[in-house]
């Protein structure tokens, strides 16, 4: 077997763990990795379709967190553009959680780790 292919986007345990206990309570729920304004720039998870996406967005990827259907990743277009050859990392810390995202009221908050992407990495995934 070869290496893995390369993603834009994974999540920790911990965080995978939180997303399966908001689906349990919420259904299929998505992420939107915010661009900034009230919320700052925190992946935003939302009960899948309650956030509107279009051509104005980027799928980064899907989650695999351990359920039968993924998480789908977006972002917009526009931050996408400053982003690109950044690899995210989805991962949860104690605090307060965004107003608007599913996980404040639990007394945590996903955040963002992320680092370039490498140089193979970006061979297979820019086209």
């Amino acid at each position: 077997m070869g290496e893995p292919t390369p993603t834009r986007v994974d999540v920790t345990g911990e965080a995978a763990s939180l997303v399966r206990r908001l689906t349990g309570v919420h259904g299929p729920v998505m992420f939107h990795q915010s661009g900034g304004c009230c919320d700052g720039s925190a992946p935003m998870c939302f009960p899948d379709g309650d956030f509107i996406v279009s051509d104005a967005d980027v799928h980064l990827g899907d989650l695999h967190v351990g359920l039968d259907r993924d998480v789908p990743v977006f972002m917009s277009v526009a931050q996408f553009a400053y982003w690109r050859y950044t690899h995210l990392t989805i991962d949860v810390v104690p605090g307060r959680g965004a107003g608007f995202s599913l996980e404040a009221p639990e007394g945590v908050r996903f955040i963002v780790r992320s680092r370039m992407l490498t140089e193979p990495e970006l061979a297979v995934l820019e086209p």
